[in-house]
C-alpha cells in the first residue's frame, strides 16, 4: 500500500503535465492564453481531486495484488 503523501505527489505531478497540455489545447482551440489557462485550471482542479480519491479507493482494493 502506498502512503497518502506518495499518492498526492504522483497526482500533483500528473496534473502539472495535464495542465500544460490543456493550456496548449485551450490556446489552440480558442486563440487565447487567458481562456486556455482558465479552462486548464478548472480541468486540473477537478482532475486532481478525482484522481486522489480514485487512487485512495484503489489502494484499499486487494484484488490483483500478490504478497
Amino acid at each position: 500500500m502506498e502512503t497518502r503523501a506518495r499518492s498526492v505527489v504522483k497526482a500533483v505531478i500528473w496534473n502539472a503535465i495535464g495542465l500544460t497540455v490543456m493550456v496548449l489545447v485551450g490556446y489552440v482551440a480558442t486563440g487565447s492564453v487567458t481562456t486556455g489557462g482558465a479552462m486548464a485550471l478548472v480541468n486540473t482542479a477537478i482532475g486532481l481531486s478525482t484522481y486522489i480519491l480514485y487512487e485512495r479507493i484503489w489502494s484499499n482494493v486487494r484484488w490483483g495484488r500478490h504478497g
